[in-house]
């Protein structure tokens, strides 16, 4: 291990020891723990795993959750332990565990955490930090799909703007579906030699990504600013022409944007946009790294009726430099598009005082034509007791689109879960 990380481990232990241990006279304390048991399971609707399995997820899991305040300290450690029948293996995880100080005008928090940022409906533009999406695709309960950095949060609350300062020492890539149980596009099938390289852990390569925000004329607005890297690896052959050995790494990227929500039209209205500036291809003349490109979203939700909500979204991105990245691509190489486009709606309606949550979610992408579609139902037998029975659905005319590759994926899943 890495001696900064090391260093990094040791400390935050002290400081969870030291919000423990606290003298009790000093202030009242107050610690609680949850948790839960829970099964998911995600039958192939379509055809088996490339491995040869029925199930995309199958698994038993126990959570506890500790949460604590003792004055202006607060602690919460999340903890996971699993068995996972797909790949027959026990593991555990801490998926958070952090340190909160609070203070009168800003507040810090130290480890590992869960950050949410930006306005999108599973569109994600400001919101740079890691995701699970073989948990979204696998029908995984939908707390699975964000996961938690290792590093420090600062917050300012000024009178003029409250602000936020996020410092990741250590990168986290996204985690995206097992070749092993999801069918997908590989460019280069033939290369089986390949290397990953995640960006070392050094100060150079420290994250960090800022946010400031305040509400003018009763509309939220947000600026948001970050450093650091793609968290989707780019292939680097060593010899385009005959590819012999790959080489997975994560580009350097800066990322700069804005977002505005806001009552209209009897709903809820967002506007996103950011600017990705992909700081190692500028010129865009490196068909084996990102172009830089704009992005932008709008998203409008309203309530038609008693507990029923629709929510409609649409993306748009803009690839910089398009003609350089043309000219420089290699023959037989999938071409991306200069102008992505996807669309989505979310549909709710609770019935049975509550009980029942009946929901629709889709992406469709009118310029690659694939789709994607997700209807669930959701009952809670008693107030810790609750089972979800859903789908994932799947379709395209073209086999490299986002959800064109899983077209063979198709999975019907269920999650039952007691709560204490």
């Amino acid at each position: 291990m890495h001696s900064f990380k090391k260093i990094f481990i040791i400390v935050l232990q002290a400081v969870f020891a030291a919000v423990i241990f606290w003298p009790s006279h000093a202030e009242p304390s107050d610690f609680k723990l949850h948790g839960f048991l829970q099964g998911n399971y995600s039958l192939n609707a379509d055809r088996e795993n490339p491995d040869g399995g029925d199930f995309k997820w199958a698994e038993e899991r126990a959570q506890l959750k500790l949460d604590g305040n003792r004055g202006p300290y607060h602690l919460f450690i999340k903890a996971d332990a699993f068995y996972d029948h797909a790949d027959d293996r026990a593991d555990a995880e801490i998926r958070e565990g952090y340190a909160d100080y609070t203070a009168d005008k800003w507040d810090v928090r130290l480890g590992r955490q869960v950050i949410t940022w930006g306005l999108g409906d599973m569109i994600f533009i400001n919101d740079v930090f890691p995701k699970d999406y073989e948990a979204f695709f696998s029908g995984r309960p939908m707390e699975y799909l964000k996961k938690g950095v290792d590093g420090v949060k600062v917050g300012a609350y000024p009178s003029i703007a409250s602000i936020e300062l996020v410092v990741i020492p250590f990168f986290t890539p996204n985690n995206f579906p097992n070749q092993n149980r999801f069918w997908m596009f590989d460019p280069m099938p033939q290369v089986q030699n390949r290397e990953e390289k995640e960006p070392s852990s050094t100060l150079e390569n420290t994250e960090t990504a800022l946010r400031i925000y305040r509400t003018i004329a009763g509309s939220e607005v947000s600026l948001y600013a970050y450093r650091g890297f793609y968290r989707q690896p780019s292939m680097m052959p060593d010899n385009p022409a005959m590819p012999a050995r790959l080489t997975l790494f994560y580009p350097e990227l800066s990322v700069y944007g804005a977002s505005l929500q806001e009552r209209a039209l009897d709903g809820l209205l967002s506007v996103e946009a950011g600017y990705y500036d992909s700081r190692q291809d500028r010129d865009g003349n490196d068909p084996m790294m990102p172009n830089s490109s704009s992005r932008a979203l709008i998203g409008y939700q309203r309530q038609l009726w008693e507990d029923f909500t629709f929510g409609l979204q649409y993306y748009g991105e803009h690839t910089d430099n398009y003609s350089e990245y043309e000219k420089n691509l290699p023959q037989g190489f999938p071409k991306e598009r200069i102008f992505k486009q996807l669309t989505s709606i979310r549909l709710t309606q609770l019935l049975m005082h509550q009980t029942l949550k009946l929901s629709f979610f889709s992406f469709y992408s009118p310029s690659d034509r694939d789709f994607m579609l997700n209807p669930e139902v959701k009952y809670n037998f008693t107030d810790y007791i609750w089972a979800i029975a859903g789908g994932n659905i799947f379709g395209s005319g073209e086999s490299r689109g986002q959800f064109g590759q899983l077209d063979e994926n198709d999975n019907a899943y269920l999650q039952i879960r007691y709560e204490f």
